[in-house]
């Protein structure tokens, strides 16, 4: 599939930083009706909060844990026009302290989905390759769910939300016969939860393992494809070097997420509205698959250039002469109608 080209990607992508209130706190600022909201406490340890239109509001999960969904009636409140509104769960909302918040636009409230062997309900953007799946297993060795996006993802993330299960990785980067676990360090395990086959423009293949496909237990999928200009999803070799890799992208990232393949390691975070080019680069770091809060640190940093992201350390967490997945998303194209802007 083609896709539009997106000229302002915080259109359909976009990091917002609030202070919690301990009360109703409604965050505007967004720049469109967010489907997919994933909170984390910089100032305070506490959890990552996970929000999803098809969950549905007072629902949550967290990326640096196995449990099931949270129904808390003081979590999210509503998915909002320009943001979303916080009720005063702590994990998203605790009083007088920093938080971020990372938005994806889906496609609302979604809708049926019969491309394969389970029928899934979809929330899909295809103008920016991203989607909400919803499905619920049969246990069936090589069972397919159709995504919506209409161009083959390469990387997608599936949780169980019944029951407490680790938060399943598929990248190109590894291939259908590996993968990882958002709320692990763990380094790359050989598996069959895809089925040892490759997503295509249409579904993804899942095997019969209670981590993706229990008999009549539920899922929620977050599926990602690449888009010119807009988001990228490959994988670099570190080199060890505080003069480190650099990843050519095509964009100014906003936002990246690396995970070393090759061993263990934690989920780094970084984007340029909590820190542009700070001290050692951009240096402000948090875990995916921690509570702790945000750190900085000189042997952690990465820049944010216009063409992509180069590591400025030869720490192993992100530059150690191994293999490296990551997930960027752009702040600019590099060319286009709406050009970077130097700050």
């Amino acid at each position: 599939m083609a896709y539009t080209t997106i000229k302002k990607p915080s259109d359909y992508f976009n990091t917002k930083l609030y202070t919690g209130n301990g009360s109703t706190n409604n965050i505007t600022g967004v720049g469109f009706q967010p489907d997919f909201v994933w909170c984390k406490g910089r100032s305070i340890a506490y959890d990552h909060r996970v929000f999803n239109v098809l969950s549905g509001v007072q629902k949550y999960n967290d990326t640096g844990n196995t449990g099931a969904d949270s129904s808390d009636s003081n979590s999210i409140q509503s998915f909002d026009s320009d943001g979303f509104t916080l009720g005063s769960e702590a994990g998203a909302n605790v009083n007088s302290q920093t938080f971020a918040s990372w938005n994806w636009k889906a496609n609302g409230a979604g809708s049926a989905n019969t491309d394969g062997s389970i029928s899934s309900t979809v929330s899909a953007n295809t103008t920016s390759g991203f989607s909400i799946v919803q499905y619920t297993g049969n246990a069936s060795a090589g069972a397919t769910i159709g995504h919506g996006l209409g161009s083959v993802p390469k990387m997608v993330i599936v949780k169980k939300t019944n029951a407490a299960k680790d938060w399943n990785v598929y990248h190109v980067g590894m291939g259908a016969t590996k993968g990882m676990y958002l709320n692990l360090t763990n380094a790359e395990q050989t598996h069959t939860n895809w089925n040892n086959t490759t997503p295509t423009s249409s579904v993804f293949s899942i095997g019969s393992d209670d981590q993706v496909n229990g008999s009549g237990q539920t899922y929620i999928a977050y599926c990602f494809a690449d888009v010119q200009g807009y988001s990228k999803f490959g994988s670099y070799v570190g080199n060890g070097n505080a003069d480190g890799t650099f990843v050519y992208t095509g964009f100014k990232p906003a936002f990246v997420m690396t995970k070393e393949w090759e061993g263990t390691s934690d989920w780094y975070i970084n984007d340029t509205t909590r820190d542009f080019n700070g001290t050692y680069g951009n240096d402000a770091s948090l875990l995916a698959n921690t509570s702790g809060a945000e750190f900085t640190s000189s042997s952690l940093n990465v820049d944010m250039l216009s063409n992509g992201f180069k590591l400025r350390s030869a720490n192993p967490s992100t530059n150690e002469v191994a293999g490296y997945i990551y997930m960027a998303f752009a702040e600019q194209p590099l060319v286009g109608d709406n050009p970077a802007t130097a700050r």
